[in-house]
C-alpha cells in the first residue's frame, strides 16, 4: 500500500476508532502486550540484525545505544502498556459545562486528534510507545522509523497489527512507512493528516517544520541543564549530577551542561571530576576558564554551551549568581528540562518560575522528564512549544476537544432584536446529563 492510500485508510478508520469504548481499547492493549512478549525471540533476532548492519555502516555510538532492543527494553515497554491500561480513557471527558438557557446546555468534551504522523529515529521502543498511546487515545497513526531499525520495527509492527486485529480493532488504524520518499509524501498530506510529531536531530526536526503545512509538535534539541546552587548539599548534588549525565546519556533528558555557583565550586567540582574519572566509561568534562582553574579538563567553547552531545561529555560553567544561571539556561537551553540543586525553597521557586522550559525540577534528576515516569502512559515525544501540549506528550496531549450543544428547538432569533431573551450562562456539573432534550 502506498503512502497516500495508507493515509486515506487511516483517515477513514479514525472515525470509528474515535468511538471505541475504553473496554475495547484496553483489551486490545493487553493483547498487544502478550503478543510482544510471546514473540520476543523473533523481535530480538530482528534487532540483532539491525545492530550488526548498523555497525558495518558505522552508525554513531549514541544512535547504536538507542537502537538496542533487548529484554530489558521489552519489559519496559510492556510495563508502559500495563500502565496505559490502568489509566482512564482520555476520550469523552467533560472539561466544562454550562447552561446557556433553560434546556440549552453546552459541553466541552475531549476527543481524538484524528490521524497522527510520527517520524522517529533509532529507538524501536518508540514505535510501541507511540502506537499504544495512539490506540488508547483513539487516533490512527502513520509511523516512519529510521532505516537503521528497519527489521526491529517490522517485527514490532507485525505483532501490534496482528494483536489489534485479533482484539477486534478495525484494520488500517496503524501503518508503517519505510522510505524517505514516503516521508516527503506524508508532509504534503494535510488533507488526511492532522498532526506531525518528529523525533530526531535538530536539523531533522527543522526540516520537517519547514516542509509541511501540517501542524508539528515536538522538540529539536535536548540541551538540558543542572544548576548546583551555593546552598546545595554536595552529596546530593553529586548523586543528581551523576545520574542526570550517566544513567542513560544517549537521550534528550540527560544533562549536557552543568552550572555551578562560584561559592560551592571549589569544594564540589574536584569531587565531581574524581567521580566521573572513575566511571566506566569516564565522563569527559569541558570547562570554562574558572572551571579549568579548579579541575583538569578540556576548554569549553561557545559551541559547547549549545551542544547536545548524547554521550559521556559534559560542559561545565562556574556562575556568580542564581540570576546568571537562569540567564544562561534561557539563552542556550532548548526549553526541554532544567533543574536546580539547592536546600533553599525560595531560590528553587525563583529558578522554576523564571527558567522558560517545559520541565523545571528541584533536587531531582532531569532523567525523570518522561511520560512513563510522569504517569502519562509513556509518551510520543517531548514538546518544547507552548501551544496545545508541553513537556512529555502522553494521552492528554493526543486529544483535542469539541463543543456539544444540547437543545430543544432553540433558535438564535429569540435572543436578538429589540426584546432579546437573556442567556443564563449558569455553570453545570462537569458531566453529561443522563437524559438529554429531544
Amino acid at each position: 500500500m502506498n503512502c497516500k492510500d495508507a493515509a486515506l485508510q487511516a483517515r477513514s478508520i479514525s472515525i470509528s476508532l474515535s468511538a471505541l469504548k475504553r473496554e475495547q481499547k484496553d483489551a486490545a492493549l493487553e493483547t498487544i502486550r502478550k503478543m510482544l512478549w510471546e514473540n520476543r525471540a523473533s523481535i530480538f533476532e530482528a534487532n540483532r540484525k539491525d545492530i550488526e548492519r548498523s555497525k558495518q555502516e558505522n552508525l554513531p555510538g549514541p544512535l547504536l545505544k538507542r537502537l538496542k532492543f533487548d529484554e530489558e527494553k521489552l519489559r519496559e515497554v510492556c510495563s508502559g502498556i500495563e500502565s496505559l491500561v490502568r489509566l482512564p480513557d482520555p476520550v469523552g471527558r467533560v472539561l466544562s459545562a454550562r447552561e446557556l438557557d433553560s434546556g440549552l446546555n453546552l459541553y466541552q468534551i475531549t476527543c481524538p486528534i484524528g490521524v497522527i504522523g510520527v517520524i522517529f529515529e533509532s529507538r524501536p521502543d518508540a514505535l510501541v510507545q507511540i502506537s499504544t498511546l495512539c490506540l488508547k487515545s483513539g487516533n490512527s497513526v502513520l509511523l516512519k522509523g529510521g532505516k537503521e531499525a528497519l527489521e526491529t520495527n517490522r517485527a514490532l509492527y507485525s505483532c501490534i497489527t496482528d494483536a489489534s486485529q485479533k482484539a477486534g480493532i478495525p484494520e488500517g488504524w496503524i501503518h508503517l512507512l519505510e522510505t524517505r520518499e514516503e516521508v516527503n509524501e506524508l508532509l504534503q498530506m494535510d488533507t488526511f493528516v492532522d498532526l506531525i510529531i518528529p523525533r530526531g536531530s535538530n536539523e531533522f526536526v527543522r526540516y520537517i517544520m519547514q516542509h509541511s503545512s501540517i501542524p508539528v509538535l515536538g522538540h529539536a534539541d535536548g540541551v538540558c541543564h543542572l544548576y548546583v546552587d551555593e546552598e546545595a548539599e554536595i552529596d546530593k548534588a553529586l548523586r543528581l549530577t551523576i545520574d542526570a549525565k550517566t544513567q542513560y546519556p544517549a537521550v534528550c533528558n540527560a544533562i549536557e551542561t552543568l552550572l555551578v555557583h562560584r561559592a560551592i565550586a571549589p569544594r564540589f567540582l574536584p569531587q565531581l571530576a574524581k567521580a566521573f574519572s572513575e566511571r566506566i566509561p569516564p565522563v569527559e568534562l569541558r570547562g570554562c576558564p574558572r572551571t579549568r582553574q579548579m579541575i583538569p579538563c578540556k576548554p569549553a567553547t561557545e559551541e559547547d554551551w549549545k551542544a547536545e552531545y548524547l554521550d559521556y561529555i559534559l560542559a561545565v560553567k562556574v556562575v556568580d549568581t542564581l540570576e546568571e544561571a537562569v540567564t544562561h539556561i534561557n539563552t542556550y537551553g532548548s526549553r526541554h528540562t532544567d533543574g536546580i540543586v539547592t536546600s533553599s525553597r525560595e531560590r528553587a521557586e525563583y529558578f522554576m518560575e523564571r527558567v522558560d522550559s517545559a520541565n523545571v525540577f528541584w533536587n531531582a534528576s532531569t532523567r525523570f522528564s518522561d511520560g512513563y515516569r510522569y504517569g502519562l502512559g509513556a509518551e510520543v515525544g517531548i514538546s518544547t512549544g507552548k501551544l496545545h501540549a508541553r513537556g512529555p506528550v502522553g494521552l492528554e496531549g493526543l486529544t483535542t476537544y469539541k463543543w456539544r450543544l444540547y437543545g430543544n428547538g432553540h433558535i438564535v432569533a429569540d435572543y436578538t432584536g429589540s426584546t432579546p431573551k437573556p442567556f443564563t450562562h449558569r455553570p453545570l456539573p462537569n458531566r453529561l446529563p443522563e437524559q438529554t432534550a429531544l
